[in-house]
């Protein structure tokens, strides 16, 4: 074998194996829905961040396709020479307007506004005081930054000022960063108390709405708007890839906010702006959530029927309050088992197992969308009581 056989990659993948946690993608062969097809199998999907079941409306395909016809199907640069649309300034209005806040930017992928944003506020001199179970991409984007970096206990106030006062006197800007909603076990930040913490000693405020966008707040505002602190979070990041059913990210705040990653924002200044049909089918997305909270009713309605049941058979769902329902097995094996086993009963969701969560903390992540029928759920539950039984869950 030579160099260029990559074999040091080869161990490492045969360490996953031996761990038990090497995985092959999923093959979605239909539109994301409720029930779709998955290597070949058709199943209730149990897994998609579809929240809202907006990925497959037919009000969005149709703006697409038309923004497609009109403005062909690439922006063909990056913003800041000439793949700027009015299509891109139109969205970034109506999320600002929806927001409820001055301004918004729009990027890629939530991903990259949090890769974006984090390294442009603070620099050299600064910190970030972070919670411990933030998001890949905000543990990413704080090491981009020439910031220092102090986390807190999990949603532990009484912790989060314990750090607060460490850092106050010895830092220029001082940022607190946090998800509003936590993608693995559901649970929902403290923002009220997170924010009165900040003013009182001075800190910034900075929240990943990724999970809460469409989710929490009047028609899916987001977590600062479901608390009432729309005008008092400094920075909110959003996305448009999950309840809004598209693709890309964004952020809203201040004006002036706004301007400085118009110049300092490195995914935004580097990257091919959103195709015209991405754009288009976004819009339409603001425009219906605008008009009726139906959807977000009923995903929400849906989510504690689900909890409820699955919580009646003697499942462990952590401290979920939203509609990721987190089945917690602790055991890697058994995680895995549990997921492989529900999708030869007809049921996709998805095995997480560490390091994206503890050692003992494996678990088979759920989440309820808009788009399931009392009837998927019904039958979700079912299969998770007989494989439940079958794995001692229960």
């Amino acid at each position: 074998m030579g160099i260029h056989d990559l074999d040091f990659i080869t161990a490492k993948l045969n360490e996953l194996k031996e761990q038990g946690v090497y995985r092959k993608l999923a093959v979605l062969e239909s539109p994301s829905d409720a029930r779709c097809i998955i290597n070949g199998k058709s199943v209730i999907n149990l897994s998609s961040n579809n929240y809202l079941g907006l990925a497959n409306n037919p009000r969005m395909k149709k703006a697409s396709i038309e923004a497609i016809e009109k403005w062909g199907v690439g922006a063909g640069a990056v913003r800041t020479i000439i793949g700027n649309m009015s299509l891109h300034e139109e969205l970034e209005k109506k999320l600002a307007e929806f927001k409820h806040v001055e301004a918004v930017l729009v990027f890629s992928s939530g991903f990259t506004a949090n890769a974006g944003v984090i390294q442009a506020v603070v620099d050299k001199g600064d910190v970030i005081i972070s919670d411990e179970l933030n998001h890949a991409s905000i543990i990413d984007g704080s090491r981009l930054s020439k910031a220092d970096v102090v986390r807190y206990k999990h949603s532990d106030m009484a912790d989060l000022e314990r750090v607060i006062n460490e850092v106050k006197d010895k830092y220029n800007v001082k940022l607190i960063i946090t998800d509003g909603v936590f993608s693995m076990d559901g649970d929902i930040a403290k923002l009220p108390e997170i924010v009165e913490l900040a003013e009182k000693h001075g800190c910034l405020t900075y929240v990943d709405d990724a999970h809460s966008s469409g989710v929490l707040g009047n028609g899916g505002r987001g977590s600062a708007h479901h608390f009432g602190l729309s005008d008092r979070v400094d920075i909110q990041i959003g996305t448009l890839s999950k309840a809004i059913g598209v693709v890309g990210g964004y952020v809203a705040g201040r004006k002036n906010l706004i301007e400085w990653l118009n110049h300092r924002g490195r995914p935004f200044l580097f990257s091919t702006a959103a195709p015209p049909s991405v754009a288009a089918a976004c819009i339409e997305a603001v425009n219906i959530l605008s008009e009726s909270t139906e959807l977000s009713d009923k995903m929400w309605d849906n989510a504690k029927y689900f909890k409820q049941k699955l919580d009646a058979l003697g499942f462990n769902t952590g401290k979920s309050e939203t509609p990721i329902t987190p089945v917690i097995t602790g055991d890697t094996q058994k995680a895995v088992m549990l997921s492989k086993r529900l999708f030869e009963e007809g049921v996709f969701a998805q095995s997480i197992v560490f390091p994206t969560v503890a050692k003992d903390g494996a678990r088979v992540r759920t989440i309820v969308t808009a788009a399931h029928t009392k009837n998927d759920l019904d039958e979700a539950v079912a299969a998770f009581e007989k494989v439940g039984k079958e794995l001692d869950l229960i």
